[in-house]
């Protein structure tokens, strides 16, 4: 009996062992894991978190002296018009490209023929989404700028578009920006409209329920996260943009064209400090929008997971 017990008790022991074994080995950070980071960590340290935090406290130490003046100019007076021309370029081409990427996404997933409209929406998104710059900008001025080809036709047949139009307005690069914000829209969100499942409008038109509803009540709800992770990306990227704008305008009082005015020097001697605080606010602004992003895209994973 004796015999029995402690062979049971053995088996016990050893059966217990390698989960225990195994626990303690998940805790532990895998060696190859931190060697293959350690080189990216580095980088971000070097040209990313040591430049910010010396922006970030040349912003608050103006002159010398711990303060928050300098973050005060760079939102007042002058500057002030900046921040609200960059809000609304920045808002209008979000929403406009947002709703247009959304529509697009949803049209290319119901289309079943021809079989290459999707692949080949989904390759020049991939492009068009990361075309920006000053080929983008010459591309517009060659079409629709004062002397582009759209133009002059447009003039022999008695339409005068540059009366009523110009890209160097906010709605002209507004205009401009639509061109690589609707593709980003669209590779955003279209994983999102991809997992809507048909079983789910099945249903919904079992239970006596029609399209509305059924956008309301279970499409929207479900795609709200990422279409609205998709805007706020858009937003980002609309605002930090700065050589189209400059290309376009480079009279426009846009947040990058003043800290670019700023870093050249043409600012009075002693004011220095006010391009590390327009460049503070233009990263808080970024981080805000990266940790409202975060939260929406953990929403959206619920139904990915699902």
């Amino acid at each position: 009996m004796t015999d029995l017990t402690t062979v049971t008790a053995r088996r016990r022991t050893t059966a217990g062992g390698p989960p225990r074994v195994a626990q303690q080995r998940r805790g532990l950070p895998h060696l190859g894991a931190v060697a293959a980071l350690t080189p990216f960590a580095l980088f971000l340290a070097v040209f990313l978190l040591w430049p910010m935090a010396a922006v970030v406290w040349h912003a608050i130490t103006p002159n010398g002296v711990l303060g928050t003046s300098g973050l005060v100019r760079a939102v007042s007076g002058p500057y002030r018009s900046a921040f609200v021309n960059s809000f609304v370029l920045s808002g209008a081409s979000a929403v406009i490209g947002g709703v247009i990427g959304l529509v697009l996404a949803l049209v290319v997933r119901d289309l079943r023929r021809p079989a290459w409209i999707a692949p080949a929406t989904d390759a020049f998104s991939s492009v068009a989404s990361q075309l920006g710059g000053v080929p983008l900008a010459f591309a517009f001025i060659a079409t629709i700028g004062t002397q582009g080809l759209l133009t002059k036709a447009l003039s022999a047949v008695g339409i005068d578009v540059r009366s009523v139009f110009s890209l160097s307005s906010l709605a002209g690069i507004t205009l401009v920006y639509l061109y690589f914000q609707i593709p980003m829209m669209y590779l955003v969100v279209a994983p999102a409209v991809g997992g809507l499942r048909r079983s789910w409008r099945e249903a919904s038109e079992l239970l006596g329920a029609g399209p509305v509803r059924y956008w309301l009540t279970i499409a929207g709800p479900i795609l709200a996260p990422s279409v609205l992770g998709g805007m706020v990306l858009l937003f980002i990227n609309a605002f930090s943009a700065y050589a189209t704008a400059y290309v376009l305008s480079s009279s426009t009082s846009l947040v990058p064209l003043q800290i670019r005015f700023v870093l050249q020097g043409n600012v009075i001697t002693g004011e220095q400090d006010l391009g590390y605080a327009l460049v503070t606010w233009t990263v808080v602004l970024m981080g805000v929008g990266l940790v409202v992003m975060q939260l929406l895209q953990r929403r959206a994973a619920r139904w990915t997971a699902a």
